[in-house]
């Protein structure tokens, strides 16, 4: 009897250890996880693009200065020659801008005389301006004789205004 009680409870035993293995909880191994995301791209921020550059500057007439004349003279006084010298700097500063120089004239004489005599005016004008460097290409004249006077008045002083050369811009 103690041979059946060893064998029993060798049974129990081996019934005991097997079962453990095989009945008991099971370890489950832990496999590294991936993470197949992909990563957030990298924090940038967005710059607009630059403004764009302002607009180049553009001549106007008002910067011409008028050149006057004595009556029924055609040739360049001093003051004509300064307000030439700086109409000269403004045509060399935008070399693009193409001008036409009105020749005007006082109420006084004949159409066709005044229309002679404003052409006269207005070619001084060309021709100081071209002999300061001026392409002769970027200069057009014409002549309104007595036809647009600035002033309407009837006396030396509105006379004066009169006689006169003004810059008018054909293209820039």
């Amino acid at each position: 009897m103690k041979k059946i009680i060893l064998l029993v409870s060798l049974g129990l035993l081996a019934v005991a250890i097997i079962g453990v293995s095989c009945g008991g909880p099971k370890v489950v191994e832990e496999k590294p996880v991936i993470d197949t995301t992909p990563p957030a791209p990298p924090e940038t921020t967005v710059t607009p693009p630059p403004p764009p550059p302002p607009p180049p500057p553009k001549l106007n007439e008002s910067q011409f200065q008028t050149v006057y004349f004595d009556f029924d003279k055609y040739n360049l006084r001093a003051d004509a020659k300064a307000a030439l010298e700086h109409n000269y700097q403004l045509l060399k500063e935008f070399p693009d801008v193409v001008i036409k120089i009105e020749g005007h004239c006082d109420e006084r004489g004949t159409v066709e005389y005044n229309l002679s005599l404003g052409e006269k005016r207005a070619r001084a004008a060309m021709d100081y301006l071209v002999n300061l460097g001026i392409a002769p290409s970027r200069i057009s004249i014409i002549s309104y004789g007595k036809e647009r006077p600035v002033d309407p008045g009837h006396n030396e002083a509105a006379w004066a205004k009169n006689r006169r050369c003004e810059f008018r811009i054909i293209s820039q």
